[in-house]
């Protein structure tokens, strides 16, 4: 089933982030707390799971 995916805010100066790498392609099945992908804003780079 098709999910959503929203780029969490990381801090209350952030404005933007990109996608580095996804770590799953369409079709993987996805468990709790995986990593789905990582994003970089200009401090940070940040593994986003699965909730």
């Amino acid at each position: 089933m098709p999910v959503a995916l929203t780029i969490p805010k990381l801090g209350l100066t952030m404005t933007e982030a990109k996608v580095v790498e996804w770590r799953k392609v369409q079709g993987d099945r996805v468990e709790k707390g995986e990593v789905i992908y990582v994003i970089e804003t200009e401090k940070v780079v940040f593994e986003v799971e699965s909730t």
